[in-house]
């Protein structure tokens, strides 16, 4: 039988032992991620509706800046904003305001959404 009394060194002023502290080892070798998001912004615009203007499925293209484009490599949609292509295809590609440069929304036909640059050729 066990006694319900603690027999021990109470006034211990020693470090825990190294192998309690991995974590922060491990912590101080890794590379720092960064916790705050990054929203995209469009000066003067709040970004609600900044964050509409960028969903291609709910903007009209503009009156001018619409090119056609040569599709140079099947694509496959990554999720519904974006489109899906096919090699040596003929698509109209436009950019919104605020929109990431490596990206162009795509309209074929009555399809729309986003597309990467590097898969297209632009034509005059």
């Amino acid at each position: 039988r066990f006694s319900g009394t603690f027999i021990g060194n109470a006034e211990s002023t020693s470090p825990p032992p190294a192998a309690a502290s991995p974590p922060a080892v491990a912590a101080a070798t890794l590379p720092a991620v960064p916790t705050i998001p990054v929203v995209p912004t469009i000066v003067g615009v709040p970004n609600s509706v900044a964050e509409s203007v960028l969903n291609p499925n709910e903007v009209k293209p503009p009156a001018s800046g619409t090119r056609k484009a040569r599709v140079l490599y099947d694509y496959e949609a990554a999720d519904s904003t974006e489109l899906a292509l096919l090699a040596d295809e003929m698509i109209t590609v436009y950019s919104l305001p605020g929109m990431d440069p490596d990206w162009l929304v795509g309209e074929r036909g009555n399809q729309k959404g986003k597309v990467p640059v590097t898969y297209l050729e632009l034509l005059s």
